[in-house]
């Protein structure tokens, strides 16, 4: 059924395919430099494909890793996560540069792409693998946290309160490799399902103005 394309035409369009699935690509160390000792922060937004793009636009921000957290299995499966039963969350961790982008700055953001006030799940994503979480290491992040949730709940800019979880100290799991920059690797794939999710829509309902307002985002 191809005869009727002439053969560079093939090469071409098999050069552009590749492109676009990510082969070859989603190596989260691209951005490191192995001489800078950076800062970690772990988060749980619902579908880890989209916090990972969401933070990768964040100036400071070097690298994103999809993986599960604060389950009491360990080296989790995407299939046994999302089954249910291992406890863990989706997650993402982000290595960022603290001169650049502050942990305070990171949660503020973190908490105006997702939304907080949905205890079962995030968007059209539902169940206990799928809720939203900030994961904590010393008491500084705890009470970070806290206080960016108080924040909010007494600003009454959302018609409900706060509902994501703040959980100390939990081991990562880096997920599968397909799952890393999938943003990347399958762009129309990834803008569909995220159209369709609602994710941005909701976001934008919840928040109004201030949704995603980042005067440190790239581009």
């Amino acid at each position: 059924m191809f005869t009727q394309f002439p053969k560079w035409f093939l090469i071409l369009a098999l050069v552009i395919a590749m492109a676009l699935s990510g082969v070859n690509s989603g190596n989260p160390q691209e951005k490191i430099d192995v001489g800078k000792n950076y800062s970690t922060l772990i988060v749980a937004g619902g579908c880890f494909w989209c916090v990972e793009a969401d933070f990768d636009k964040v100036n400071g921000v070097v690298q994103t890793e999809s993986g599960y957290a604060g389950g009491t299995v360990a080296n989790p499966t995407y299939k046994q996560v999302t089954k249910g039963g291992t406890g863990h969350y989706e997650v993402v961790r982000i290595k960022y540069d603290s001169e650049v982008v502050s942990f305070k700055e990171l949660i503020h953001y973190f908490f105006r792409t997702i939304d907080p006030t949905d205890s079962r799940g995030q968007f059209c994503d539902q169940g206990s693998s799928y809720r939203s979480a900030v994961f904590v290491y010393n008491d500084n992040e705890a009470a970070t946290v806290r206080d960016e949730i108080e924040a909010i709940d007494d600003s009454k800019v959302l018609d409900s309160r706060v509902v994501t979880m703040i959980i100390s100290g939990s081991e990562f799991y880096t997920a599968e490799r397909y799952h890393q920059n999938y943003y990347k690797k399958n762009p129309l794939r990834y803008r569909y399902y995220r159209s369709a999710c609602g994710r941005d829509k909701r976001v934008k309902k919840l928040w109004g103005k201030t949704a995603k307002d980042w005067h440190k985002t790239k581009g």
